[in-house]
């Protein structure tokens, strides 16, 4: 019998567990990132090439070279330049959106102008601007005290100044404008929002949305929500699929929102969103508001879902495929807490280049997993980078246990690292609860 040969595309956390799930359904992975990811190419066995992620000629002659069956997008830059368009135009299948659909993380501006152009409810109050001018006058009568100061294109997670946490009074905020502007984007204003964040990560076929279990991600640096805003340095997720502070009516009111965003992208681009997307929404006082899309699984957020799949997941990504994901997918009831180990001195000035020992045996005796995002492996030894080194993730019948296994995990790996012990434990998880409950009353 052929087996099925996919290419995976990206060198992090997220690509790990994507071509974890891949391998676990019975493809014949081959990988393509722009430096090597060590559990990649042993699940790929080798069969890998270390090279940009947007180099597209390369991507399609490897796929041409190999008789790729169908790529999967793991990261947002090559999704937001093309590559799937490239690579249809070709015959190879994707799962990931076009150029025309990924910009519903590709521009905070399209994002924007879409949910108010078809009225989508969890939409929140925004304005666009490309300079200077009204600027003042916008912050003037909206109070600075409730303005988010947001890049129009990608910055990785961390563009992103929020009132009150990264910009301190008007001035901060018009110095941060003039600074985006240099950099040659636009940007947009919009309200601050008071709640408890949630991500909801969804299987699309251009038609179906499925909901997978619900995340919440700790941008924070260090304990107790505390530092810069990172790229996530840890998530968890419950064994009912949702959290304490979030119902069932929260859910499908999230979800009916991204089934309409999904319909106006392909009436307003002529485009179907095929692939995965991501909803990043805050649940308030006023009811459920969306922050941002992704299109493309969250990194650590894929960690928490993907391997509790019971769904094979080679048939969800036929499905996104030939759009006819028309089943029902899967989960299994149980809890995962993703603890993040990152470089000591990260996100500011992280440690590079150090050793990072792993006690594999000691790890999947607990039964916890881990996950390789930014290290390097040289002849057998793994090192640092300046980004986040690994996701290490625990999963069990309880937060509790999950939470336990992660950090017992986390004592079996050696170097120069930090990680939050906070995340998963049901003091932080309280404080969420606490914060919900004063919003509501």
């Amino acid at each position: 019998m052929k087996m099925t040969n996919c290419l995976i595309i990206g060198h992090g956390a997220r690509e790990h567990a994507i071509g974890e799930a891949l391998a676990k359904a019975g493809v014949d992975l081959y990988a393509f990132m722009s430096f090597k990811n060590a559990g990649l190419d042993e699940l790929s066995n080798n069969r890998i090439i270390i090279h940009s992620e947007t180099d597209f000629e390369e991507i399609i002659n490897f796929c041409k070279n190999n008789k790729i069956d169908f790529v999967v997008i793991g990261p947002e830059d090559p999704l937001c330049k093309g590559i799937v368009n490239r690579l249809e135009d070709n015959g190879i299948p994707c799962v990931g959106p076009k150029i025309e659909a990924a910009k519903i993380e590709g521009s905070k501006i399209f994002m924007r102008e879409l949910l108010e152009k078809y009225n989508i409810k969890s939409n929140i109050k925004s304005k666009k601007f490309n300079s200077l001018d009204g600027v003042e006058e916008y912050i003037d009568s909206n109070g600075e005290e409730t303005i988010v100061v947001k890049p129009d294109g990608l910055t990785g997670g961390k563009g992103v100044k929020v009132y009150g946490d990264h910009l301190f009074s008007k001035e901060d905020i018009l110095t941060y404008c003039e600074e985006i502007i240099k950099n040659n984007d636009n940007f947009i204003l919009e309200e601050k929002i008071d709640g408890e964040e949630f991500t909801l990560q969804t299987f699309v076929d251009g038609k179906n949305v499925i909901g997978t279990p619900l995340v919440q991600d700790h941008k924070r640096a260090f304990e107790n929500d505390d530092g810069p805003n990172t790229g996530g340095m840890g998530s968890y997720s419950i064994e009912d699929h949702l959290l304490p502070f979030i119902t069932k009516d929260d859910i499908n009111d999230a979800l009916n929102d991204m089934k309409e965003v999904v319909n106006a992208i392909r009436i307003e681009t002529g485009v179907k969103y095929k692939g995965f997307l991501y909803g990043q929404f805050i649940k308030t006082s006023n009811g459920i508001k969306i922050i941002e899309f992704n299109a493309r699984l969250g990194d650590p957020e894929a960690m928490n879902i993907l391997p509790l799949l019971k769904t094979n997941f080679l048939d969800i990504c036929k499905g996104i495929i030939n759009e006819n994901l028309n089943f029902t997918i899967e989960f299994e009831k149980k809890a995962t807490v993703c603890k993040y180990l990152a470089p000591e001195g990260y996100p500011i000035s992280p440690k590079k280049d150090e050793l990072v020992e792993i006690n594999d045996k000691e790890i999947s005796k607990i039964g916890a997993r881990y996950y390789y995002a930014s290290v390097y492996k040289k002849g057998e030894n793994i090192f640092t980078t300046s980004s986040r080194a690994m996701g290490v993730l625990g999963i069990s019948n309880s937060l509790e246990e999950a939470e336990n296994i992660a950090e017992k995990a986390v004592g079996f790996i050696k170097g120069k690292l930090f990680h939050r012990k906070d995340i998963g434990t049901r003091s932080l998880l309280q404080k969420r609860i606490n914060h919900m409950s004063s919003l509501q009353n």
